[in-house]
């Protein structure tokens, strides 16, 4: 439909096809961050109240949100709102002020971080004569820009039609008109928002169907992994936390690893041997953040899957980050969203990375807090110097196989082909070549390695 491409902008406040280089250089955009005076409240049982973010760091990640997408940034500002209003969510004074700003900088976006209501959205849009989007529709253009494969694009889609289908009101200057109904003598018949908002609908109930397909053939997948039983382990952490740059230092793969928000989106697996041979598959996962909206965790359901059946979860901290508890507890009630108890030391451990960005001093403080006694202590590492990585993969190794056994095995003459593998999946700690021919090599190899080369030699003999 060419009027819905047309009122369908994006984020560059351009036409859809033109990109802010090819119209004039990058779009001009200012910054709010509202700030609400009334604490929140949690959402878990305990009704706790949430770990409140400091202004500075707000502003700094709704920056970095803005500069994933290469927006001009002309103006930033930390707005307190001790009384958040209906129609506009800031002050009169206040949207006034930043509609001289907006006109003075010439902008043509202006970024709100801080969910709107649809008529909260268009409000401000009249009033500051620029392009309005919230946290939740910045968020969508970013995933629209890192999305490359299909189930990407397709969750990408989904997430952007729900969140588009209670603004149309905004988009759309048409929607007072009226299609007749049926006969000549009919009814006014259904208004063009409740067509459009059919149209909408329809397509939406095209893509869940579509998800659906990438759902069972992960599910697929899924089964043929099992078939051969490599437990899967999966990385998940606040955006930006370093995921991506573990998953490469662990694997040597080439998967995008910046310093920005959200550089990673569609998700990447990888077969890895640990240090005593055990073969894991490795996830990397989208970042989480803060306030993400329901319905975009809804349409990353089948990425997100991943993580529900993975065998062992890493949650990885940016500890150098001085938001991190905050960004912790985000990231912990997303995984209770999705079914994963972070308290539960037997599937999900938690690990420090950026280490190498502290000095000693906090480096030893943090790890004294950390060692409560409450729960299993964190691992320290810095995925980029690849500090503490050969400890992570000696616990995740002892997590997925067991503990490290020391035992000694006796190999006949025609079980030697046995040894390569000896050596592949154990640490050889002696090796004795006996007079008749036979090998005999002592060993340190999880109890898991152990079970396979007893198994081994049980079908050899029987053979």
């Amino acid at each position: 439909m060419a009027r819905e491409k047309d009122a369908d902008r994006s984020v560059r406040g351009k036409p859809a096809h033109q990109t802010g280089t090819e119209a004039n250089g990058p779009t001009r955009a200012v910054v709010i961050v509202p700030v609400l005076t009334r604490q929140p409240r949690g959402d878990d049982d305990t009704n706790r109240p949430r770990l409140s973010r400091s202004a500075e760091a707000r502003r700094d990640e709704a920056v970095g949100l803005a500069s994933a997408i290469d927006l001009d940034l002309v103006h930033t500002a930390v707005v307190t709102v001790n009384d958040p209003r209906p129609a506009t969510l800031l002050g009169s004074g206040k949207v006034a002020e930043f509609a001289e700003i907006v006109k003075e900088g010439h902008a043509e976006v202006v970024i709100v971080d801080h969910p709107l209501t649809p008529v909260q959205q268009r409000n401000l849009e009249k009033e500051l004569n620029a392009k309005v989007l919230d946290r939740t529709g910045l968020i969508l253009e970013i995933f629209g820009e890192r999305a490359r494969t299909k189930e990407g694009t397709l969750q990408v889609d989904l997430a952007h039609l729900n969140y588009q289908k209670g603004r149309l009101v905004r988009s759309w200057t048409h929607l007072e008109r009226q299609r007749g109904g049926a006969g000549f003598l009919g009814g006014p018949g259904e208004t063009q928002i409740e067509s459009d908002r059919r149209v909408l609908q329809d397509k939406i109930t095209k893509l869940k169907h579509e998800l659906e397909t990438v759902r069972r053939t992960r599910d697929l997948h899924r089964a043929k992994r099992k078939k051969v039983p490599f437990p899967v382990v999966a990385i998940v952490g606040y955006t930006n936390a370093g995921k991506s740059t573990l998953f490469n230092r662990m694997t040597g793969a080439g998967v995008l690893a910046e310093d920005m928000l959200f550089a990673t989106l569609d998700p990447t697996l990888r077969r890895v041997r640990l240090t005593h041979g055990t073969p894991i598959i490795l996830s990397d996962t989208v970042g989480f953040i803060s306030d993400l909206p329901t319905h975009l965790v809804a349409a990353f359901r089948a990425t997100l899957e991943e993580v529900v059946e993975a065998d062992l979860v890493i949650h990885l901290r940016d500890i150098s980050d001085p938001d991190t508890a905050a960004q912790a507890e985000d990231v912990e009630r997303i995984l209770a969203d999705l079914g994963v108890d972070a308290r539960d030391s037997k599937r999900v451990i938690e690990v420090w990375n950026k280490i190498d960005r502290l000095d000693e001093g906090n480096r030893a403080r943090l790890l004294a807090d950390g060692a409560d006694g409450k729960k299993a202590p964190p691992i320290a590492i810095s995925a980029v110097t690849g500090e503490g990585i050969d400890a992570l993969k000696t616990i995740i190794e002892t997590m997925m196989s067991g503990e490290l056994e020391t035992f000694t095995v006796t190999l006949k003459p025609d079980q030697l082909g046995v040894v390569d593998w000896l050596y592949r999946n154990g640490d050889i700690v002696s090796r004795d070549d006996n007079e008749d021919g036979s090998v005999t090599v002592a060993l340190k190899a999880t109890h898991s390695a152990r079970q396979e080369i007893e198994s081994r030699l049980r079908r050899q003999n029987n053979g």
